[in-house]
């Protein structure tokens, strides 16, 4: 799909609730018609939630395990929109014949005890009832809590671009009943106050966080994009920034972090873009320079702590190479996440 093809998704919601508003359609009736749809597809996410976690506990022997929510939402992306269409690539990469179901640690993603699944948020279909952003985001994050009502399921969220960490950062913690500490692996530090006047940005999701007290602690892991007003943000909000120009300096330190303690526990959030072009170039903002596969893997596995949740966002499937190279790395990430979240 073009650019242009995409620029006509993201204004599809709002320009059909101008055209209800021009034929003046009572505002009450378009909130009802509104509320049934988002009652409908919290009913579907329930619900299987609900499947899921019955089942497992009956099997027994899953103290917590990882469950997949796709949220395809690409309209707060500041330049490409392509990460809407990702959790179905990213889903088949998972279960792609050329590769098998373990993780590298030995874990088989086909028992359900480890991995299950609940399906999408239904953005465009809620946006295009002329659904704004606010409420948007609140169906995203009762979404996530609907999975974490069921246990032992923890939600992995496939994006997506960034702007979706905010409301499953904001659910997870209000859910737990505090903050959690943060590891975000990326390019940029999405830390904006706002970005083009847009407060829901993919640039400003860590803003939205921190301001909310939903997070201790913050470290943000593989930047190498970011502005003075990036740094400026990070400082007023004590942000662990660690630039890919010290890398090696901090590798050890980054190598062997130990989080969570004396919080609600871990997340993790992995834009896909922390890793450098070589290996995923199937991403909106192409920044050379970045971490090997390998890097990530060390850190994620090397890591100390209670992980409760965690996101993969920001590939672009319209970027990707022919032979989807960056959705089997977008996979992998969720394999490893999946290993990370679940026991």
């Amino acid at each position: 799909m073009t650019c242009r093809g995409m620029s006509a998704i993201r204004g599809r919601g709002i320009h059909y609730l101008h055209t209800l508003k021009a034929a003046n359609v009572p505002a009450e009736l378009i909130k009802n018609g509104q509320d049934r749809v988002i009652d409908a597809s919290l009913t579907l996410i329930r619900e299987r939630a609900k499947l899921k976690g019955e089942f497992l506990r009956a099997l027994g022997g899953a103290k917590a395990s990882a469950s997949l929510l796709g949220v395809p939402l690409g309209h707060n992306s500041s330049f490409l929109q392509g990460p809407a269409f990702a959790p179905p690539r990213i889903r088949e990469a998972i279960w792609c014949g050329s590769t098998n179901s373990s993780t590298e640690g030995g874990k088989e993603l086909k028992d359900p005890r480890v991995l299950t699944d609940v399906g999408d948020v239904p953005v465009q279909e809620i946006r295009d009832c002329a659904v704004d952003d606010d409420r948007l985001m609140n169906v995203i994050g009762e979404s996530v809590k609907l999975v974490m009502e069921e246990d032992p399921l923890r939600p992995l969220v496939l994006g997506g671009d960034h702007s979706i960490s905010f409301p499953v950062v904001r659910a997870v913690s209000e859910k737990l009943g505090g903050p959690v500490d943060i590891l975000h692996l990326d390019a940029h530090p999405d830390i904006y106050h706002s970005f083009e006047g847009n407060i829901y940005s993919h640039a400003s999701s860590f803003a939205r966080i921190m301001e909310g007290g939903y997070a201790r602690r913050l470290l943000q892991v593989g930047i190498r994009s970011i502005t003075s007003a990036g740094r400026e943000q990070g400082k007023r909000f004590g942000v662990e920034q660690y630039e890919m120009r010290t890398f090696s300096r901090d590798r050890h330190l980054l190598e062997n972090l130990k989080l969570g303690e004396g919080v609600k526990g871990v997340y993790i959030s992995v834009d896909v873009d922390c890793l450098d072009p070589a290996f995923a170039p199937g991403v909106s903002h192409i920044e050379p320079g970045g971490l090997s596969f390998r890097d990530v893997m060390n850190i994620l596995h090397n890591l100390q702590g209670d992980v409760v949740a965690a996101d993969v966002v920001e590939f672009n499937p319209q970027r990707d190479t022919v032979d989807g190279m960056t959705a089997m790395v977008a996979a992998k990430l969720v394999r490893e996440l999946t290993a990370k979240i679940s026991r």
